[in-house]
């Protein structure tokens, strides 16, 4: 019994999603693209940075995520900045409604790849940080680095 290895090129990454956001949960969705926007997807094209996702009668909405035109499909490109429909579960998409009204939070991309020639994104339930947490943060990030640097230089003598 061999398992299939999942391929997986990641395509864009929201860095700046764990430095802003405490992420609570994770979800894979898919993504309703036309066939140009596709083409600039796999050609790496894209900026989910800005982006966010709305829940609007029942379904998931990506917005403020820029995928550039496809430069050989003139006519049939869209609007960049266009919204468009992520494919979820309705129990996910129901789920994800209640945690967003019951507890102010909010449900950001993480990062867009393409998984067997299909463009994935990963979601995420998240809560903002406030400015006292994300100096936490940088001070843990510091502490880490300076006992990794410590370690190295103790290795070597």
């Amino acid at each position: 019994m061999s398992q299939s290895v999942r391929s997986i090129k990641i395509v864009s990454d929201n860095r700046k999603a764990s430095f802003l956001y405490e992420i609570l949960e994770k979800y894979e969705a898919g993504i309703a693209l036309f066939g140009p926007e596709i083409k600039s997807v796999k050609t790496g094209k894209v900026n989910i940075s800005d982006g966010y996702i709305i829940i609007k009668n029942e379904e998931a909405l990506l917005l403020n995520v820029h995928i550039s035109p496809y430069d050989k499909a003139n006519r049939e490109n869209k609007d960049p900045l266009r919204t468009r429909a992520l494919l979820l579960h309705k129990h996910e998409i129901l789920r994800l409604l209640g945690k967003v009204k019951e507890k102010n939070l909010t449900i950001i991309p993480l990062k867009m790849y393409l998984t067997h020639g299909k463009a994935k994104i990963e979601i995420a339930l998240a809560k903002g940080k406030k400015l006292y947490d994300k100096r936490e943060d940088l001070k843990k990030k510091d502490q880490t680095r300076e006992m990794e640097k410590a370690i190295k230089n103790h290795n070597r003598r």
